[in-house]
């Protein structure tokens, strides 16, 4: 299997260990994203399979399952004239329920995280 990181992922090694990680978490920063890896924790699914779940176009799906195989969390497996998702590691499942479980025992202190989120999509629209 090839790999599916894009060339820039060839700088790797020029990266500090903080740097990497940012970059693998920011796959988890899009709540569709998340939704999708969800959707791959219960099992592989095609594209298809996704774009009726989500409710979202084929090609927007599609788009945040390039994200996700670039950082790492899923692939894809040819299946007849499909691509199957799967994740890559079950511990995405795990990833997943203790981000839930910090949300939930954090509830009020997350508040302010999502002010700051809301913030920075002001500042992006307001440039």
């Amino acid at each position: 299997m090839t790999s599916n990181l894009p060339v820039a992922a060839s700088r790797a090694d020029e990266l500090d260990r903080s740097e990497v990680l940012a970059t693998f978490f920011q796959g988890l920063s899009d709540p569709t994203r998340v939704r999708i890896l969800e959707l791959l924790a219960e099992r592989p699914r095609t594209v298809t399979e996704l774009v009726e779940a989500i409710g979202l176009a084929q090609g927007r799906v599609s788009g945040h399952l390039s994200r996700l195989r670039w950082c790492g969390y899923v692939e894809a497996r040819a299946e007849g004239r499909y691509n199957r998702y799967r994740l890559v590691d079950e511990r995405v499942r795990d990833l997943i329920r203790l981000g839930e479980a910090i949300v939930h025992d954090n509830a009020e202190r997350l508040t302010s995280c999502l002010l700051l989120g809301t913030e920075a999509i002001d500042e992006a629209l307001d440039s």
